[in-house]
């Protein structure tokens, strides 16, 4: 437990912002799950689950929710499984 007032502060915020980007997180590890399960089914429809993963990992980047260079690489490697099938 924070003892000192800014300590107390700053888990306050974490907190808060925690649960504000939470969304988003939850968001982009979905839309990459169902891209995947999408692949691996050979589904119709598998490129375009792919694109609304990447919008996903955009929006978090963009957001720094996660880092643009983590985006990046997912989106590549979500690519290269879509070529690969």
């Amino acid at each position: 437990m924070a003892h000192s007032l800014s300590a107390r502060k700053r888990v306050r915020q974490i907190v808060r912002k925690s649960e504000r980007n939470q969304p988003f997180r939850r968001r982009a590890a979905n839309a990459v799950r169902e891209a995947r399960l999408a692949i691996e089914e050979g589904s119709d429809d598998a490129g375009e689950m792919v694109r609304q993963a990447q919008i996903a990992l955009d929006k978090a980047a963009r957001r720094r929710i996660i880092h643009p260079n983590a985006a990046a690489r997912r989106k590549s490697r979500l690519v290269k499984q879509l070529k690969s099938n």
